[in-house]
């Protein structure tokens, strides 16, 4: 058979109909390297990372002068990405070289089949490569490299994505439609929709730039109560950044933290034991030093786990020799409020479970604790709730709406406390570590269920309330080694722990790595550091000097070591112990270094 007369005649009848070149395909677009800042010479120019998991290093490289690090944490697996704009149905190879245990290297939105490729184990520097092909319509796709929960930092560079090039991607529109939240007396959310091409937001407070995200909102905080604030954003991808958008004002609130207001500039706050002796021993009311400004009697216990049922009796005879009786309590009580201190009863402690389960629960907290409130003339509530108290359903995962009702529940009958005994009342918190700055990596049973559900627990507590709250204190105690804001591991016993887990408190943090949910920071002056009195008293006893560094850190930006804050914290509150009995049976070293600091 002839095979070369139909080609002829094929290419007679083009030539026919203005040549050759007719019929010809268009030249298909030379290939490029087209991934942004691969070697990372340009620091994450370019490059996104998750819950700031990512930095860039000096050592160790691949090539050049510099590499991406990146540490995963219990809930952020530390993901690295950037958008490239690509040609519809062309073929792509993306390559890297990684370091680490369970490193990633994969592509996402090609509209086939993404791919990926991974290593267990790179203790040397190791090349992962992968190829697709794009789909109909595909203009971008995203490429990423990440490591794995919980594990160490990884290293990556010369991340590179190998074709032929797509369209020029442009600078995003200028956005539209920024709007104010409602604020509090710190913070001002903020939202807006979403911009085509965008792969980023630069937020303004003021004209200067003061954060990034990654999605359409953003929380605006450490802000000044009863304060007026201007605040645009712009657009970003690999192009460019787009012009600001028109300006949308908010003015935080008053705040003032229930009754804050009376307390001294500094507060040494201390727990009494009043209802129970231990081997400090029993102090009477009339005892406790003029040094304690905010007095927490321990404690206010339920008659059952879940009855809400609060009861306070004075520690009896038999146990406690020299307690005083009813009637000297209560006159001692009006004496120091006398001298312009607080009284406050705490509910809970070690043995004390409260758990709000049902609004029945909630209603009985609430008339109990203020039965206690009112037979012994006192000036407000403090929660000390620990154990299994506060934990979170399965899908509640976002703090700033809750829906578990022990935390429902607890909430409004502390807003009820308040709303009866008014703007002098004074509310105080005592939670550990575990349900508070845990949340910086863990909350609740997490995205995919297995986790403790009372990781962050006190999270969405603290925010409701946090225009109601006096004192948050936490427990710097009885703690295991908890993440900062660093991404580094902080233990008990020194000044870095405190330095640490305050800093996270009054400059905030996403929660669970979620930059979409961030918590808000508190101001200073509803922040005071918990410490145990004696080494008798709790794990993690801070020696005086080292409580001083603390301070110095915190409130001067001095004696700092290797962590460093977010800010200088001149009006942070004081310090709270465990307690004044253990300080006491220590010849008060807790208090009498706290009354020799030099705060100014």
């Amino acid at each position: 058979m002839d095979r070369t007369r139909p080609l002829n005649l094929l290419l007679a009848g083009a030539l026919a109909l203005g040549g050759l070149a007719a019929l010809s395909p268009a030249a298909p677009a030379a290939d490029s390297e087209l991934a942004r800042n691969g070697g990372f010479e340009a620091g994450l120019d370019g490059w996104s990372c998750t819950g700031g998991s990512g930095t860039v290093v000096p050592s160790p490289v691949h090539g050049g002068t510099k590499a991406l690090q990146a540490t995963p944490a219990g809930s952020d697996n530390a993901k690295c990405s950037q958008t490239i704009t690509v040609k519809p149905q062309s073929t792509y190879t993306l390559s890297g070289w990684v370091r680490g245990s369970y490193v990633y290297l994969g592509v996402t939105g090609t509209g086939t089949t993404d791919g990926y490729t991974w290593t267990q184990s790179a203790p040397d520097w190791q090349k992962l490569s992968t190829t697709f092909t794009t789909g109909a319509n595909t203009t971008s796709v995203t490429v990423y490299t990440h490591g794995w929960y919980g594990t160490p930092a990884y290293q990556a560079d010369d991340l590179s994505l190998f074709g032929p090039g797509g369209a020029p991607v442009e600078i995003p529109a200028t956005p539209t439609g920024l709007a104010a939240g409602s604020p509090t007396s710190t913070s001002v959310p903020l939202t807006w929709p979403a911009v085509a091409g965008a792969t980023s937001y630069k937020v303004y407070r003021g004209g200067t730039a003061v954060g990034t995200a990654t999605g359409t909102s953003y929380t605006a905080t450490g802000l000044t109560p009863n304060t007026a604030y201007s605040f645009q954003i712009s657009a970003v991808n690999s192009a460019g950044e787009s012009a600001r958008s028109t300006a949308v004002s908010a003015t935080t609130t008053s705040g003032g933290g229930g009754g804050g207001g009376e307390l001294p500039a500094r507060a040494l706050v201390g727990y009494l034991h009043a209802s129970f002796a231990n081997g400090s021993g029993y102090t009477r009311m009339a005892d406790v030093p003029d040094s304690w400004d905010v007095i927490n009697l321990a404690f206010g216990e339920p008659t059952s786990v879940t009855s809400g049922d609060i009861r306070f009796k004075l520690c009896p005879v038999a146990e406690c020799p020299n307690v005083e009786s009813e009637a000297d309590f209560k006159a001692a009580i009006k004496a120091k409020q006398a001298a312009g201190k607080k009284v406050l009863i705490s509910i809970g402690g070690q043995n004390g479970q409260v758990q709000l389960a049902t609004t029945a629960a909630r209603d009985t907290f609430v008339s109990s604790v203020s039965k206690i409130i009112d037979d012994y003339g006192l000036d407000g509530l403090d929660i000390d709730f620990e154990g299994h108290s506060l934990s979170l359903q399965t899908g509640d995962t976002d703090f700033r709406s809750p829906t578990s009702p022990v935390i429902v529940n607890l909430i409004q009958a502390v807003k009820t406390l308040k709303a009866k005994y008014g703007a002098k009342f004074v509310l105080t918190m005592a939670p550990e570590t575990f349900f508070v700055q845990l949340g910086y990596q863990y909350y609740g049973s997490g995205p995919w269920g297995g986790q403790d559900p009372r990781a962050g627990a006190y999270l969405p507590v603290i925010h409701a309330l946090r225009d109601d709250l006096t004192l948050l204190h936490v427990q710097d105690y009885n703690s295991g080694s908890i993440m900062g804001l660093d991404n580094q591991y902080h233990s008990m016993g020194g000044a870095d722990f405190h330095i640490a887990m305050t800093d996270m408190l009054l400059t905030g943090f996403p929660v669970a790595g979620n930059t979409e949910r961030f918590f808000p920071g508190l101001r200073p002056d509803q922040v005071a550091i918990g410490l145990p009195a004696s080494t008798q008293a709790g794990n993690g006893h801070t020696s005086p000097t080292e409580v001083n560094k603390a301070l110095d850190c915190l409130t001067k930006k001095q004696n700092c070591g290797t962590y460093q804050t977010h800010g200088t914290w001149s009006s942070l509150r004081g310090l709270m112990t465990w307690s004044i009995n253990w300080d006491r049976f220590n010849q008060w070293e807790f208090s009498r270094n706290f009354d020799a600091y030099n705060w100014s």
